[in-house]
């Protein structure tokens, strides 16, 4: 009985690279940033509760407050997304 053709694949060759090549490490300013606007929002918050009836400009802005400091932590938050 003949033999049957063995069919041979073709060699492997990966994709090319599409990507641009990745970033290095984030600036070390960066790490001071991201932390210090999430400490301003702490302490925003902070100070709301305890001295906003002293403070002119804070019992003006009233639940505002609120989301100035959420929204500093958040800022915060959404850079260490970003951090390498």
């Amino acid at each position: 009985m003949p033999k049957s053709k063995v069919r041979r694949k073709p060699a492997y060759t990966p994709p090319p690279k599409a990507g641009p090549a990745p970033a290095g490490p984030s600036h070390p300013a960066y790490v001071v940033v991201m932390l210090g606007v999430g400490l301003l929002g702490l302490a925003w918050l902070v100070v709301n509760y305890l001295a906003s009836e002293s403070i002119p400009f804070m019992q003006d802005l009233g639940p505002w407050n609120f989301l100035i400091g959420f929204g500093l932590i958040v800022v915060s938050l959404l850079m260490t997304m970003k951090w390498r």
